[in-house]
């Protein structure tokens, strides 16, 4: 269980990760599409306020009343809560959907600080850059703001409204895009710019394209064709080597440029 900083941003997570209860999936290269397909729209997250689980659509209106009342607090920010505004966000993965998770902000953190920790739990490997969509316009750092481009050094409440629908990319290169949608707004109890992780899908379990048994690495050139997930045993034998394997790990950039995991431990 993660409770605390995340290392290497300046926002405070509230994540739960005890238990794990995976839907499988297959991924093997189109001979179960349908099967795939079906089980992506199933796959199930879990709610951190009450460990319960529950399906991606129900999850919404499961926060709905499960978080009301509910206040985030560690030994460092017991003393420091403040009223703020809050917006209640999803994240989901533009082209693999079968990873999201719900997240509360406070409208006074900078779409910086959404990205940090986009990065964090997510995205980072490399140091990329990466961008915000929002109302046809693109945020980015500071520097690429000198291009044309709009500083995210602006808070939250100046470009978001509820229902408003915006989009992240990281790495411009091997890009890993993702969907924002701002569910609602309420008033809440934070300390700062708290982000608070309320629910994330459960790790989906995808198995050996060669015997069936759980996948633990996938391979980094064969991932574009929708090959390339094996277990260790099997991941010794394939042909590409293992300087193209990567950990097979919960999030939408499995698989992508040097992503090992989130920059914490689970």
């Amino acid at each position: 269980m993660f409770t605390g900083k995340i290392p290497s941003s300046t926002m405070a997570v509230s994540n739960f990760f005890d238990g794990i209860n995976p839907v499988i999936y297959f991924i093997d290269g189109g001979v179960r599409m349908e099967q795939q397909q079906e089980k992506r729209q199933t796959l199930q997250g879990k709610c951190n306020f009450c460990g319960g689980i529950f399906g991606k659509r129900a999850m919404t209106k499961h926060l709905e009343k499960c978080r009301q009342g509910k206040i985030f607090q560690t030994p460092s920010n017991k003393n420091k809560l403040r009223k703020v505004r809050v917006f209640h966000i999803t994240v989901e993965g533009r082209y693999n959907p079968e990873y999201w998770m719900h997240i509360e902000i406070s409208a006074d953190a900078k779409l910086k600080d959404l990205d940090s920790f986009l990065r964090d739990i997510w995205l980072e490997c490399c140091g990329h850059l990466s961008s915000f969509e929002i109302a046809g316009r693109t945020y980015v750092e500071e520097s690429g703001a000198r291009c044309g481009g709009k500083d995210r050094n602006i808070m939250l409440s100046k470009v978001l409204i509820p229902g408003m629908k915006f989009y992240h990319q990281y790495d411009f290169g091997t890009t890993t895009e993702l969907i924002l949608k701002v569910v609602s707004e309420r008033e809440s109890e934070l300390s700062g710019n708290t982000i608070v992780l309320c629910a994330r899908n459960e790790p989906p379990l995808i198995l050996c394209e060669s015997c069936g048994k759980t996948a633990t690495q996938v391979c980094s050139q064969c991932i574009g064709s929708g090959a390339g997930w094996l277990c260790d045993a099997c991941a010794e034998e394939h042909e590409c080597g293992e300087e193209m394997f990567l950990p097979v790990v919960n999030s939408p950039r499995v698989g992508c440029c040097g992503y090992t995991g989130p920059v914490y431990d689970e």
